[in-house]
């Protein structure tokens, strides 16, 4: 099981490793998302804003709120870093979707700008046992409570792509235009 080996590991830690763009670092993370135990867990065309629950994480220093994320190292690709930095800081692991887009943010703790990438992640374990457990809390909220709680302003942003991506599934031109749109579920996982 690969996934109880990188539980049992402590999180990877130190700059050494870390990919860095124009001088920026590059920081990877989720928004990772289930939706409700309702009657309408089912009908995926069924679910909306409403349905969905957004996990939160604490900070390591503080009580802010916001998600997991964490440094791309050299020896991964984005997606791997994503799901990497998500189950070391919050325990889950899940789907990963299309990335959500990029952001330039100044980091808190030092004079520093960072370059962050954000992805949807579809949670489908739970873990009770993770690397971070005993720094960081988590908890599942509404995507209202997700856009008040979020303490980082270009973490909001990413969770408003999310929110733009699940209400409006598709804005490209299709090749066959009396094809239908895929389910707001569907096309965040592919």
């Amino acid at each position: 099981m690969q996934i109880k080996k990188i539980v049992a590991l402590p999180s990877r830690t130190g700059r050494h490793l870390q990919r860095y763009n124009q001088g920026f670092r590059q920081v990877v993370g989720c928004i990772p998302y289930r939706i409700r135990d309702t009657k309408k867990s089912h009908l995926i065309d069924d679910i909306t804003l409403d349905d969905l629950e957004i996990l939160l994480i604490s900070s390591q220093k503080s009580t802010r709120l916001m998600f997991p994320k964490g440094g791309w190292e050299l020896d991964e690709d984005i997606e791997l870093a994503a799901s990497r930095e998500t189950l070391e800081e919050a325990g889950v692991v899940g789907q990963l979707g299309k990335k959500l887009g990029e952001w330039i943010f100044k980091s808190k703790s030092q004079e520093k700008y960072h370059e962050g990438s954000m992805f949807p992640l579809y949670v489908t374990e739970v873990l009770d046992v993770w690397p971070e457990k005993s720094v960081r809390q988590r908890v599942w909220v509404s995507v209202n409570e997700a856009r008040e709680a979020c303490a980082a302003v270009w973490m909001k942003e990413a969770l408003e792509e999310f929110v733009y991506q699940f209400t409006c599934p598709s804005t490209e031109v299709e090749e066959d235009p009396l094809s239908s749109c895929l389910s707001a579920v569907g096309l965040l996982l592919n």
